[in-house]
């Protein structure tokens, strides 16, 4: 079985302006390595995304949210919030990149690819149910648990692992009260957007399961590997999910110009197979991971190849 790979040409269309870290180079630099990569592109199972529906982004969104993201640039506007720009495209390419997480739950789900990966953007994970922020105006992977969830009578329980260098705030929120969906996310901290200490655990039904892993500055990648596996486990003992969603970023990577963590290439890989190895023994393997941030355009996209290639290995 292969991993699919899920793109859309409206993600480059996405036009944050001259010098924003999240540029539309991002997703070239990502496809570009996987395509002169012939043996790997050639062993993927590549698909076109399709627009989610509003109904999608209402699982996650309120109405209000949609509404104002819908017809900011009609409006006049240009900034979602300090950070998060949008411009002519950038709706279709958000609405593009939730549809793609929800197309690659269908791909795994139908048995046709073990795994998934979306090469897409913008990013989602800052994106709370009520407001855009941090570069990301829909919460793709609380999107894609939702719609899993809503369409697959098989998944009642999704994991959220989060490996973003900053905390999934967005995510969190969404799932804060929520025993079905288990938000976990390791992240420096104290660092944008100032949330996911270790006392945020959940509310109410929710208590207990939301972990968060804060990593301080320059913590050497053994150290933060080993928070990891030990977060893993941890969860592992009080919750079995029916899929996992990976909000993959790689903005901890130790080059990254947005983050002050040292992973690299091959520790990504370790967390991607830890992630597949617990996918393999409780949920039939079914993993779909998002591009979250990772900012560095001479190294994202072999850090991406080698968490794409870990994902299709046998």
């Amino acid at each position: 079985m292969k991993t699919a790979l899920i793109h859309h040409p409206i993600y480059q269309k996405h036009d944050t302006g001259i010098g924003h870290p999240e540029t539309a180079r991002r997703c070239e630099v990502v496809m570009n390595a996987l395509q002169t990569d012939k043996k790997l592109w050639e062993s993927l199972d590549v698909s076109q995304a399709e627009p989610a529906s509003k109904g999608l982004i209402l699982a996650a969104h309120t109405k209000e949210h949609f509404k104002r993201v819908e017809g900011a640039f009609e409006n006049g506007v240009e900034n979602l919030d300090a950070d998060t720009i949008i411009s002519m495209h950038s709706f279709d390419a958000a609405m593009t990149a939730a549809g793609g997480a929800c197309r690659a739950v269908d791909l795994v789900m139908s048995g046709a690819v073990r795994n998934a990966f979306c090469a897409s953007r913008p990013p989602g994970h800052h994106a709370t149910s009520e407001h855009a922020m941090g570069f990301c105006l829909f919460n793709n992977a609380a999107i894609a648990a939702r719609y899993a969830q809503n369409k697959f009578k098989e998944i009642e329980r999704v994991a959220v692992v989060d490996w973003d260098v900053h905390h999934g705030n967005g995510t969190q929120g969404i799932f804060f009260d929520d025993p079905t969906v288990f938000f976990f996310s390791m992240h420096q901290y104290p660092w944008y957007p100032g949330s996911g200490s270790r006392g945020e655990t959940g509310f109410g039904r929710g208590k207990d399961y939301t972990l968060n892993v804060p990593v301080k500055a320059k913590t050497p990648a053994k150290e933060q590997l080993r928070m990891f596996d030990n977060a893993l486990n941890d969860i592992r003992r009080n919750f079995t999910p029916d899929l996992i969603i990976i909000s993959a970023g790689f903005d901890a990577h130790e080059t990254d110009p947005l983050g002050q963590l040292k992973l690299l290439d091959e520790d990504f890989v370790k967390m991607t197979k830890t992630v597949k190895n617990w996918a393999n023994e409780v949920c039939g393997g079914r993993v779909v991971s998002c591009l979250e941030g990772g900012y560095n355009l001479e190294t994202l996209g072999a850090t991406v190849k080698s968490h794409v290639a870990e994902l299709n290995r046998d």
